[in-house]
């Protein structure tokens, strides 16, 4: 499989300063492991907060999981043949401008793509694609990475994949099954030394909570609201919204994340819903990306603000 696309080291600032160093209670630099299906996912989902600690010094790893060769072109200006037709290599560029932008280290797992498959009845999924695979057996490689990036948290899926594509249900199991693995000693001891990772939260950044209130903001300010179509074929339930435990200030970063959106130009219309929302009523009606701690080896208590809660030294230090 894979290696990262360049060494977990400082990213230096503008200036060749680097920035403040969050650390463990060990003195190690904070490591964040985000483990995305196709490329685009890691823009569309918890950008601004990958962005946010890139900033403070956390060296912030993506697992991708799959080229997203099987994706629908979505942006019509890159709707051409040619396009169409190298899609597997376009999608790799585009996340190589969207690495740059957000300044992370990134790791192609190199699983075939699924596909959303259409239809009554469905057709059945391309054979040897990523979510026809064993769970159990499909989490090696990652197993593998976990126990040498030694992540103190991870990020993934909830169980239904955030939205039902079949590799994002399959990119929540891949990713729970490894981490299960990666902390059993008995387990693949040819992959190194066991780790358990400290957190493991669900990304829950993309709620139909947080459409309602971008739609209301906007009526609220004369606008007409961008996402009724979304609110009637997705109603906020409110039960989902409470499991959401970790909300994460980072608007400040939200620009940050729009750049690695457009980056994916075959995935974003820019003038499409993702940007209907002005940035400024965006940042005052919504300014968190939100998640849900599903394992925690730590005295951290929910609700928190800051994924490394229970982990992080109180105050960063400046190398």
């Amino acid at each position: 499989m894979s290696t990262p696309q360049g060494p977990h080291e400082d990213h230096p600032s503008v200036g060749g300063w680097f920035p403040a160093q969050r650390v463990d209670a060990l003195g190690q630099r904070l490591r964040l492991l985000h483990v995305h299906a196709h490329p685009d996912d890691e823009s569309s989902k918890g950008a601004a907060t990958t962005a946010r600690y890139e900033a403070e010094g956390v060296d912030v790893i993506v697992v991708t999981c799959t080229g997203g060769e099987l994706g629908d072109v979505l942006n019509p200006a890159m709707d051409r043949p040619e396009v169409v037709a190298n899609l597997a290599e376009v999608r790799r560029r585009e996340m190589d401008a969207a690495r740059d932008i957000l300044g992370i280290d990134q790791i192609w797992l190199g699983y075939r793509d699924s596909g959303l498959p259409e239809g009554d009845p469905l057709p059945p999924l391309p054979e040897g694609s990523f979510a026809t695979l064993d769970p159990a057996e499909a989490a090696h490689p990652l197993v593998g990475i976990i126990r040498r990036i030694r992540p103190h948290v991870v990020t993934t899926y909830d169980e239904n994949g955030g939205y039902p594509h079949p590799d994002h249900v399959q990119t929540h199991r891949v990713a729970m099954e490894a981490v299960r693995q990666a902390a059993d000693g008995a387990l693949h001891p040819e992959l190194g030394p066991a780790w358990e990772v400290p957190k493991v939260y669900y990304q829950m950044t993309l709620t139909a909570g947080r459409w309602r209130a971008l739609n209301e903001a906007m009526k609220a300010h004369g606008l007409p609201g961008a996402y009724e179509q979304r609110l009637d074929h997705h109603p906020v339930d409110e039960a989902y919204q409470r499991r959401i435990t970790t909300r994460i200030p980072c608007a400040d970063h939200f620009e940050v994340r729009n750049r690695a959106l457009l980056a994916h130009a075959t995935q974003i219309d820019p003038h499409g819903a993702w940007f209907a929302c002005p940035l400024e009523i965006e940042k005052e009606a919504w300014p968190t990306e939100d998640y849900e701690l599903v394992i925690n080896h730590t005295e951290a208590a929910v609700p928190e603000d800051d994924l490394f809660a229970g982990i992080a030294m109180p105050h960063p230090t400046v190398r």
